[in-house]
């Protein structure tokens, strides 16, 4: 009798939705919508585009190296076992780290806003502690948290969907108007923000050990989970610039999400909306450290990390220990648009370079050949198109991009040259 596997189609497409529509969202869409205003729906149409392409690309490298390794194998599977490859997959932990880093920030933020005096310092004491607070809560191994993942993708979801169904019917047309409408620059910039939004989807290629069928699951529940939250997204942001206007949008872009929802539901409206973005940060931060330890571990085993992350503390590793201590000084000394910002590019270059290591190996996926070649050019196309958007605003997102990834490779040379490790094939044959 087979043994029936963990997740069918729609608990795939289910755990897709809930890592996207986490913090990324309240994240996003005001600083999103600060640079494309009433057409920023627009840029959320592209960034479901480019997350569908790369959603193909990774989904048949899930299909072929069926690994929980995800990326960090598929680098390896199409770069070899050398340093590149063991610099691109130390660059894959750093963006966790960075992402984590803006959600916690996020949740900072709107926690800040229940203040009667919302500081720099306060956002920072709430940011750090959540992070504190659920390191702790992972090292304890606590399942509580765990098994209440699903409760709050059904809040944040339901939430959201209300949201949106309401502020529909109190749009205010004139402020999405033509007249209205900003230069068309402003759009194409923001696109690299918000695929920041949809970056959640690449978790489904770490269930395929657990899914049934992958040949036919694995690509259907990708789509699937982007285009149902494509359609979210748009729908959200036509109601935020719908009932906000542009300077507004701006004042209030960390949070903008949540004063959208003033004009509709009144002050209620914005504290439901700040406790929803609460929960859906805290959600994402827990989820992701406990993948971070997990990465961590796994590196190290295979020589990408420090062997300290290879020790356990009760039930988890030191790794996530080290994993929070490197989260919090990018915390205190950066904002959340430098952050999101940094995030948002380091991803998109990680995942071009995995769809570069895709074309190596392509006679083995299957994988058509014009969708991989769309996808590479639409990741870096947009990491460049947002660099070069934020140059004039914060020039120094360009040092802290090159001085990330020369960290990834001193790190990945060290390792090699003091313990003699490389990062190795999960999968040798196909």
């Amino acid at each position: 009798m087979t043994e029936k596997k963990a997740f069918g189609l729609w608990s795939a497409i289910f755990l897709g939705i809930g890592s996207m529509v986490g913090a990324g969202i309240f994240i996003v869409i005001g600083q999103a919508g600060a640079m494309a205003g009433n057409i920023v729906w627009l840029s959320f149409v592209f960034g479901a585009l480019i997350a569908l392409l790369s959603g193909y690309s990774l989904a048949k490298l899930a299909i072929t190296y069926q690994s929980r390794g995800g990326i960090v194998e598929y680098l390896v599977q199409g770069f070899g076992e050398n340093t590149f490859s063991g610099s691109m997959g130390v660059m894959f932990y750093f963006s966790q780290l960075i992402a984590i880093a803006a959600v916690a920030k996020s949740f900072g933020t709107y926690a800040a806003t229940f203040m009667t005096d919302s500081t720099p310092l306060m956002i920072n004491i709430f940011a750090v502690g959540v992070v504190v607070l659920f390191t702790l809560i992972n090292l304890i191994g606590a399942s509580l948290v765990a098994k209440s993942e699903n409760v709050i993708v059904f809040i944040k979801l339901g939430v959201l969907i209300v949201f949106a169904v309401a502020a529909l019917f109190t749009l205010q047309p004139e402020l999405l108007s033509m007249s209205k409408m900003p230069p068309v620059s402003g759009m194409v910039y923001a696109i690299g923000i918000t695929f920041f939004a949809y970056q959640g989807f690449s978790v489904i290629t770490n269930t395929v050990e657990d899914m049934q069928n992958p040949q036919i699951t694995m690509l259907k529940a990708m789509v699937y989970a982007i285009l149902i939250v494509a359609v979210l997204y748009i729908l959200t942001s036509i109601a935020v610039l719908g009932n906000l206007p542009l300077e507004k949008i701006i004042q209030t872009k960390d949070y903008a999400l949540a004063e959208a929802a003033k004009p509709i539901f009144g002050e209620w409206g914005f504290k439901i909306m700040s406790v929803t973005a609460l929960l859906a940060t805290a959600s994402a931060i827990n989820a992701t450290l406990y993948a971070v330890a997990e990465i961590g571990y796994t590196m190290a085993k295979d020589g990408n990390l420090p062997k300290i992350y290879e020790y356990h503390i009760h039930n988890s590793f030191e790794g996530l220990i080290v994993s929070a201590v490197i989260v919090s000084p990018l915390i205190l000394f950066f904002n959340i648009s430098q952050i999101t910002t940094v995030a948002a590019i380091v991803m998109l270059l990680v995942q071009g370079t995995t769809h570069i290591a895709h074309l190596r190996v392509i006679k083995h996926t299957g994988a058509k050949v014009w969708v991989i070649y769309a996808a590479i050019i639409a990741m870096f196309g947009v990491a460049g198109l947002t660099l070069y958007s934020t140059y004039k605003t914060m020039p120094e997102i360009s040092y802290y991009l090159l001085s990330t990834f020369m960290l990834a490779f001193i790190i990945e040379v060290l390792l090699r040259f003091i313990n003699r490790r490389i990062i190795q094939k999960q999968i040798q044959k196909v």
